[in-house]
């Protein structure tokens, strides 16, 4: 399933107050996409603790979410091939297994601010930073 997978740090834009930001995030959800679990347990944990968000809002961001975009399981297998990407690209290993989610889906974008714009990574994998 070609398309685009979400990095955490693209998503938390729709919760600020940044419109331009959360305008194209918006713009990019319109065309679906993926999300692993993994984004959505960051995503929780950015909206408790750094925005503190009640447990209603946050619920309702995550439902909202999941209705959009396909969210895939973090399996062995990805954890797996998230080293292997950390040990070959010298990627933090949080980052790698978001790398790895995003290509056991068949993703071939991730929209990421934390990866370098235009990176490929086992070539398929292409690293857009939806904000440049």
């Amino acid at each position: 399933m070609p398309g685009n997978f979400f990095d955490t740090n693209v998503l938390v834009y729709l919760l600020s107050r940044d419109a331009t930001r959360a305008d194209r995030v918006e713009h990019a959800l319109s065309h679906g996409g993926t999300v692993s679990v993994q984004v959505l347990n960051e995503l929780a944990n950015v909206s408790r603790r750094k925005l503190r968000l009640p447990w209603n809002d946050t619920y309702a961001f995550l439902a909202l979410l999941r209705g959009l975009l396909t969210v895939n399981p973090v399996t062995v297998e990805v954890h797996d091939m998230g080293l292997r990407l950390a040990e070959r690209y010298g990627m933090p290993i949080c980052d790698a297994m978001i790398a790895a989610s995003a290509l056991d889906a068949g993703c071939d974008t991730l929209l990421s601010e934390d990866f370098q714009n235009g990176l490929v990574v086992k070539e398929g994998l292409r690293v857009t930073n939806p904000f440049l």
